[in-house]
């Protein structure tokens, strides 16, 4: 169990009357990288926010670190230490980089939340460069970059990612998956849901191919990549 940060468990789940999750079940590993592939409407988003209480499981559980989640609040959730990186650029544009991060410590009580913001800034240089800028100004790279750093903030065990390279130029594209697996390389757990599955199979120890609420496959990335079905199925190729 040790090994295992999150299980999911026959989840269903979905939005009102329509079911998209119909009965899913996956282990997350621990210290690991996990994407989600799969296309459009599969349920791929929709597991992130059963996961973090956005969406009630309505059967099934959900465990972390071998305790139920499945029921509790995002706050509860992230309290536990799960932090959840939506779509798009979820920043306040009108405040600084820097009033960005403080943020982003939103729940801490502790006194290191300034030593760990300027680790941060040191960690990412381009937001020491950006500190003053209002975060509606920065470039879509750099305004992730800020998102992902406000995650860190909350110094979570488990990251969840949904689209994280949505919208970016080809350079900041991989610019963001460098930086996903160097967060990954400091001990943090990553669940990420990724259109650009070739990218996101590349960094990824283990993945999970998504279809009408169902899995359909699942196993090492490269697996997935080597694979001509798949391949000509989920990646185009």
């Amino acid at each position: 169990m040790n090994e295992i940060t999150l299980q999911m468990r026959d989840v269903r789940s979905g939005y009102q009357d329509i079911e998209v999750l119909k009965g899913i079940s996956l282990d997350i590993l621990n210290s690991k990288i996990t994407c989600m592939i799969g296309p459009n409407g599969a349920g791929k988003s929709t597991v992130l926010k059963t996961i973090y209480g956005i969406l009630k499981a309505r059967t099934g559980e959900i465990l972390f670190k071998g305790e139920r989640i499945d029921g509790q609040s995002p706050l509860e959730i992230l309290k536990r230490g799960i932090s959840y990186v939506p779509q798009g650029r979820a920043i306040f544009p009108l405040m600084t980089v820097e009033e960005n991060l403080e943020m982003g410590a939103f729940i801490r009580k502790d006194d290191r939340i300034t030593k760990d913001i300027a680790d941060l800034i040191e960690k990412f240089p381009i937001l020491g460069e950006r500190r003053n800028t209002l975060a509606g100004n920065l470039s879509g790279g750099e305004a992730q970059i800020l998102v992902l750093a406000m995650g860190l903030l909350l110094q979570p065990e488990l990251m969840l990612l949904d689209e994280p390279s949505m919208g970016l130029s080809p350079q900041s594209v991989g610019l963001i998956f460098r930086i996903i697996k160097q967060i990954n390389e400091t001990g943090t757990t990553i669940l990420m849901v990724e259109q650009n599955a070739r990218r996101a199979l590349e960094i990824s120890h283990h993945a999970f191919v998504l279809e009408l609420g169902k899995m359909r496959f699942d196993g090492i990335g490269e697996e997935i990549l080597n694979n001509a079905e798949l391949r000509k199925i989920y990646l185009g190729a």
